[in-house]
Parts: C-alpha cells; sequence; structure tokens
C-alpha cells in the first residue's frame, strides 16, 4: 500500500467517523426537541383537561342552585294556590316538580367523579321528595278541607324546616365544591405556568442545537446537508409548539429586546416576525409611567412594571395595559408575565390577550345604564311640569265654571244649571287629580335625607292630618309601641296617612277599627301593618291596587284619583323596602310594608305584635302572619 493509499484511506476513515459523529449529534438533537415537544403538547392537553374539570364543577354549582330554585318556587306554587285556590298554580308546581327531579339526575350524573357528594345525594334526594310529599299533602287539604286546614298545616312549620334542611345540605355540597372548584383553578394555573416554562426551555434548546448545528457544518462541510435537515426540523416542531398556544406569546430580555414569537403576536400587533424579533418591546407595548422616568415608586419599563404588579396581585390575576398596532391605533390589552434564568440572563415570558370587545361591552353596559338614569329623569321632570303648568289654565277655567253657577243658577233652564255642575265637578275632579299627579312626581324626585324617626310621633302626625275623617266615622284606631329607625323623615308619615285613611275611607256597615304594629324579622327589616275591618279586597287586584290611576270602585261611591297606594309603593321602595297586602272581600286587609333597620340594634318591643295574634270576632281578615311578596 502506497503513502498515497494510506493517506486516502485514512482521510476516509477520519471522514467517516465525522460524520457518524454529526449523525448521532443530530440524531440526539432531534430526540431531545422532540421529547421537549411532546412535553410541552402533553403540558397543553393537561391544561386543557383542567380547564375542562373547572368547567365540570361549575356546571355542578349551577345544578346545585338550580334544585334550591326548583325547591323554592314549588314552595311558592302551593302557598300560592292555597291562597288563591287558583289551579293555575298547580300546573307550575307540576312544571317545577318535574324540573326538581330531572335537576336531581343531572346533579346524580355530574358528582360521579365525587365520592363525598355522592355520599350525600340519598339524604338531598330524601329532602327533595319530602318537601314534594308536604307539597302534596298541603294541596290535598285546600282540596279537600279548605283554606284554614291547609293554612294550619303550613304554619306548623314542617315545610320551612324541611327547606331548611335541604338548603343546609345544599349549602354544605356548594361549599365542597367551591373548596374544589380553588383546588382545580390553582392547579389550572400552574399547569399553564408549567406550559410557559416548557415552551421558553424549548426555545432554548432549539437555539442551542441551532447553534451547534451551525458551528459542524461550518467545520464540515460533508455534513451540511444533514445539519440543514436537522435544524429545519427542529425549527417546524418549535412552530408548531408556538402555535399551539392561542394567546400571544412573546420571550424578551432585560434589554427589553423581544426574543421570540408566535404567530399571533403578529395577528394582534400587525407586524411581521421579522419587524418584531430583536427590536424594543415598548414598540408595540409602552410603558404608562415611561415619561416621567425612573424612580423607586414608579418603573419606567414595561417589563419592571408588569412585574412589579404581578407581586402585588393574587396568583393568576391579569394586568391591563395598552396595546400599539402597525397603524398606529391603540387596544386594551391583558398580560401576565413570568420570568426564567438562562445563560443569556434573566428572560421574561409574556402572554398577552386582545381584550377589546370585553371592554366594548363593558362601555355599552355603561351606556345603557347612563341613558336609562337619564331616561328615569326625564319622565319625572316631564310628569312635574306637565301636573304643575296644569293648574294655572285649569284655576281659571274652574273660576269662571263657579262663577257661572253662582250668576245663573236657577236663571236658565234645568238642563243648562245641570251642564255647569258638570262642569263644576269636572274642573274639581280634574284639579285633585293633577295635584295627586303633582305629588307622585315629587315623591321620586325629593332628596332623600336619612334621619332618626320615631315611628310613633310619625303616625300621630298622620292620625293629626286624617282627624277629620276619624271624627266623621267615629273610626277607633290602636297602635303597639313603634321603633325608631333611621328613614326619611317626610316619607314614613305620608305613607302611613295614606293607608290609614284608605282603611277609613273603604270601611264596611261596622264601626272602622285599625290598628298599628311593626316587627323586626330576620331579613333586618321592620316590618309594619295596617289592619282594618272594612271592605277587603280580591286577591286577583292585590298587585294592582299600587299601579297609578288603578281603582277598585267607581268615583260615584268613593273619592280619590287611584294615585294614593302608588305614591306609598314609590316612598316605600326609595327607602329600600318593600310593600304588599293580604286581603278578602268582606274580610278586611292587613297592609305591610318595610324599612332597612339602619340604627344599632335596639331592645325588644315591651308588648308582642298583633301580626302574630290570630284574628278577634268583629276585627279579622282572616290572616295572621305575613308573607313576604
Amino acid at each position: 500500500m502506497t503513502q498515497s493509499e494510506f493517506q486516502g484511506k485514512d482521510q476516509k476513515t477520519t471522514d467517516e467517523r465525522i460524520r457518524r459523529r454529526i449523525q448521532l449529534t443530530f440524531v440526539s438533537a432531534l430526540l431531545t426537541l422532540l421529547i421537549a415537544g411532546g412535553l410541552c403538547y402533553r403540558a397543553i392537553l393537561l391544561s386543557s383537561e383542567s380547564q375542562e374539570w373547572i368547567q365540570h364543577t361549575h356546571q355542578v354549582l349551577e345544578s346545585l342552585q338550580s334544585n334550591v330554585l326548583a325547591s323554592q318556587s314549588i314552595e311558592s306554587a302551593y302557598r300560592g294556590f292555597v291562597v288563591t285556590g287558583d289551579e293555575t298554580h298547580l300546573v307550575r308546581y307540576q312544571a317545577d316538580v318535574d324540573g326538581l327531579r330531572r335537576n336531581h339526575a343531572t346533579l346524580t350524573t355530574l358528582v360521579s367523579d365525587n365520592a363525598a357528594q355522592q355520599d350525600r345525594l340519598p339524604a338531598l334526594k330524601a329532602l327533595e321528595e319530602q318537601k314534594i310529599q308536604f307539597a302534596e299533602t298541603v294541596i290535598a287539604l285546600r282540596r279537600t278541607k279548605g283554606f284554614d286546614a291547609a293554612a294550619t298545616l303550613i304554619r306548623t312549620g314542617d315545610g320551612e324546616r324541611g327547606m331548611n334542611s335541604f338548603r343546609d345540605l345544599a349549602r354544605g355540597m356548594r361549599q365542597d365544591e367551591q373548596v374544589l372548584l380553588a383546588e382545580r383553578t390553582d392547579r389550572a394555573n400552574r399547569l399553564l405556568l408549567q406550559t410557559k416554562i416548557a415552551v421558553l426551555l424549548t426555545v432554548l434548546l432549539g437555539v442551542s442545537v441551532a447553534s451547534f448545528v451551525s458551528w459542524g457544518i461550518r467545520r464540515e462541510s460533508m455534513g451540511r446537508h444533514l445539519a440543514e435537515r436537522a435544524l429545519l426540523d427542529s425549527e417546524a416542531k418549535f412552530r408548531g409548539i408556538l402555535q399551539a398556544v392561542p394567546d400571544a406569546l412573546l420571550v424578551i430580555n432585560r434589554q427589553s429586546e423581544i426574543l421570540v414569537l408566535n404567530p399571533a403576536v403578529e395577528v394582534s400587533f400587525g407586524y411581521t416576525r421579522e419587524e418584531l424579533l430583536g427590536q424594543d418591546v415598548h414598540g408595540i407595548i409602552p410603558c404608562p409611567y415611561l415619561a416621567e422616568g425612573p424612580s423607586d415608586s414608579v418603573p419606567a419599563n414595561t417589563i419592571d412594571l408588569i412585574t412589579q404588579q404581578s407581586t402585588a396581585l393574587p396568583p393568576g390575576e391579569l394586568i391591563e395595559l395598552i396595546g400599539i398596532r402597525k397603524d398606529h391605533s391603540e387596544f386594551p390589552i391583558e398580560i401576565m408575565v413570568s420570568t426564567v434564568d438562562s445563560n443569556d440572563g434573566q428572560l421574561t415570558i409574556a402572554t398577552v390577550r386582545d381584550i377589546t370587545e370585553r371592554k366594548h361591552a363593558e362601555a355599552q353596559l355603561v351606556e345603557s345604564a347612563r341613558e336609562l338614569r337619564s331616561s328615569n329623569i326625564e319622565l319625572q321632570q316631564f310628569a312635574y311640569v306637565a301636573s304643575h303648568d296644569l293648574q294655572e289654565p285649569l284655576r281659571m277655567v274652574a273660576s269662571y265654571t263657579q262663577l257661572l253657577s253662582k250668576r245663573y243658577k236657577g236663571k236658565l233652564d234645568a238642563s243648562a244649571d245641570e251642564f255647569i255642575a258638570f262642569a263644576v265637578d269636572g274642573c274639581n275632579r280634574m284639579k285633585r287629580l293633577i295635584e295627586d299627579l303633582l305629588a307622585f312626581s315629587r315623591a321620586g324626585t325629593q332628596t332623600n335625607q336619612l334621619q332618626l324617626v320615631s315611628a310613633e310621633s310619625s303616625l300621630k302626625e298622620a292620625l293629626s292630618n286624617l282627624r277629620a275623617s276619624i271624627q266623621e266615622s267615629a273610626a277607633v284606631v290602636t297602635y303597639d309601641p313603634l321603633p325608631t329607625l333611621l328613614t326619611d323623615r317626610t316619607a314614613l308619615p305620608q305613607v302611613l296617612q295614606n293607608l290609614v285613611g284608605n282603611a277609613i275611607k273603604y270601611r264596611g256597615p261596622e264601626t272602622p277599627r285599625v290598628h298599628i304594629a311593626a316587627l323586626k324579622n330576620g331579613r333586618g327589616e321592620w316590618v309594619f301593618s295596617i289592619k282594618d275591618n272594612g271592605l277587603g279586597i280580591d286577591p286577583s287586584f292585590h298587585q294592582k291596587i299600587f299601579l297609578l290611576f288603578q281603582r277598585l270602585h267607581g268615583r260615584g261611591e268613593y273619592e280619590g284619583t287611584g294615585i294614593g297606594l302608588a305614591i306609598c309603593k314609590k316612598l316605600v321602595e326609595r327607602a329600600g323596602g318593600r310593600i304588599w297586602v293580604e286581603s278578602r272581600p268582606e274580610q278586611g286587609s292587613i297592609f305591610y310594608f318595610t324599612l332597612p333597620d339602619n340604627q344599632p340594634t335596639q331592645p325588644a318591643l315591651p308588648q308582642s305584635s298583633p301580626l302574630a295574634i290570630p284574628p278577634t270576632a268583629g276585627f279579622s281578615n282572616g290572616l295572621s302572619a305575613p308573607s313576604s311578596p
């Protein structure tokens, strides 16, 4: 073998060894990238699965809430049937029962993964069936033995105790689900952070592999083709990982230079990848304090600002900033960052989300609320101005018609006297109507100034204004000790005057008897009651009587315009309360209204309220306990 042949063989051996080394390097790098890509893909799948479990927990919470609402609706339906005897309530009752059972079946399916919740399902089912059985018993009693038997069973409290047990059990299940929801949310946040770190590590690994391959290509031209192929493969896998992240993702160094970005960044900001790589991130996400310069408390660097705010916020909380597109238009963004250390220094991974649509929806909601407030104010002003400005021409018409009545009464024929009397009566009725309308409009525009008000003093003021009506009708008005509370000083006397005045006006053949009392309920409210022995009201009109201009009797029977109860409703609701009535024809009425207890706890009133006393002969409406509307 010649020297040239030996050298040729040695060179061939050396080339073969180098080729195998380069091949081994490429295979190792490819396997590493595949493993890293697989880990990233697995992290994304785990994150997606975690989100599904969060959604599942929300479904369980919604199903539990639906069960509670259905149970409450069942109680409302059968109570409505007991009070009214109207069979239409039973249609809604049956629909609620079917809905409750469907909801329970759905809940059973949803908690199949939760052994603790499954253990509670039989007790929940038993309480639901107990609720339904109690309702069926009440309905049967109402049908067979009438209102009193059904009402007596309801007043035993069995239904309410069953409902309380049902709520307690449902509340316990909801609390467990909320704890589980918090755990799953925390796990989802951790998985998201791990995904970002995996992406960053894959990026760094891809950069390292590319650098090594470039070095091998420069040293050995024989491995150039193989190195280029491996580099293309690694870049394709890396791009696939970045594209799998739905939000815009940036990797930024301490100099605020963009090192890595995904396609979502190009879509959000309108730049190409080449235009952004290596550029300052402040070009697309400016720091709001950049013009003020750095200080100890205010950073002048976007990354420092985001990092500083992130440490002060709860885990998973996003920061709102402004993004700038290539066309210089601004749009709102949410951003969350995490930092990792690398050989090139600390790097920041920023996840950016465009929240333009959400901001538009929030703005539309605010604008709708503003327009609604403006519309309400304009309607109140219109009612006030219209009723106020109508008084002057009406006063002139009334004066002249009264003048005609005085001057020409008996001088013309009987028809003329009748026509003039009609005109005078019409003017008087129109005057009362305008005055009541003016009072109604003022009830919604006056400033609600809260003061400590004695309800007894307010009642005495109302009775003083009603002195003439009380003396004329020989009415007997009694009252229990009444509380002192923080409310509108002018509203309470007006409400009491209207309600007591109505009780005297719409009296029956007996001497009018009116009793006023107040009790504090378990919801931090004072419940006032005005009980009378008057004509009573058909249940079908219980809601209508609080509407404007609603009258149950003709003008020839009783004076009035039908605005008094509407004013009461407006004043009570402005004070944060509610108003309703319980009544039957020829059995008297009890009007209830509530006012918030806004002052420190008061000692209990010395006498029991007649709201809980069974009705007595000659002073009864057949109802003994208030039921909130």
